[in-house]
């Protein structure tokens, strides 16, 4: 493999771990909000995915935690955080869908960086460890 493409894999591969450990932090912050605050976020009434919004406060702040987790095992190149920042990054991706009616813009933004993440760990997160 040529220098210039070990580089380019490390720097995406990076990128994804600090962007994992964005997204985690941010999921924390939504998730705090919604269970410190339930009426911050006001849904419509008809939506298919009626859950509470304490109970989705939760579901954010745990994987939120573990999103955090993962990324920053990611940048010391372990395998599993590879694996799990993978399966994290489409938690995160669906949660946010399904959160759509609460912060339809943000998360949509959400979801486009999660598939950039599930993108660079999929193709470049072995280059890091070595």
């Amino acid at each position: 493999m040529s220098q210039s493409r070990s580089s380019t894999a490390v720097g995406l591969t990076l990128f994804a771990a600090i962007t994992m450990m964005v997204l985690g932090g941010f999921d924390i912050l939504q998730g705090l909000a919604a269970i410190i605050r339930q009426h911050y976020y006001v849904i419509g009434t008809n939506y298919v995915y009626k859950v509470n919004v304490t109970t989705w406060g939760w579901i954010h702040l745990i994987l939120g935690l573990l999103t955090l987790a993962a990324g920053i095992g990611l940048l010391s190149g372990f395998l599993w955080a590879r694996i799990l920042g993978i399966i994290f990054a489409v938690g995160i991706a669906i949660t946010n869908f399904m959160w759509l009616p609460y912060y339809p813009i943000w998360a949509i933004l959400i979801i486009a960086t999660s598939v950039v993440v599930i993108w660079a760990l999929a193709a470049h997160g072995r280059e890091i460890a070595e």
